[in-house]
């Protein structure tokens, strides 16, 4: 059974920091690419990065460059998401995808706010 589950959301202040981990099972993990992906109140998901299956090659959303950071660790089967500089605009519910498969976490809440 596949399960893609995410966790270090939280509330935050401007400014400040999270990692947020998604951690893999029921599939290879290490042979396909991940993504990151979040969504606002009343807006769409949106793609925030992307990782190739090695870990190589990374790939952002405009608003999240330089000050995210998208890397897995395939020996422990997770993937996480350093997000520094937050915003309010960050604010959403951010969610784990496995784009061959059309796999999909259950989210975790991120709320930026002073």
């Amino acid at each position: 059974q596949v399960q893609l589950v995410e966790s270090g959301g939280g509330l935050v202040q401007p400014g400040g920091s999270l990692r947020l981990s998604c951690e893999a099972s029921g599939f290879i993990f290490r042979n396909y690419p991940m993504n990151w992906y979040r969504q606002a109140p009343g807006k769409d998901r949106d793609l925030v990065a992307s990782i190739s299956s090695t870990g190589r090659s990374t790939d952002y959303g405009e608003s999240v460059k330089g000050r995210f950071t998208i890397s897995r660790n395939n020996n422990m089967n997770t993937m996480y998401l350093q997000m520094n500089s937050l915003k309010s605009e960050d604010t959403a519910v951010y969610y784990c995808n496995a784009p061959r498969q059309g796999f999909w976490g259950q989210g975790t809440q991120v709320t930026v706010s002073s």
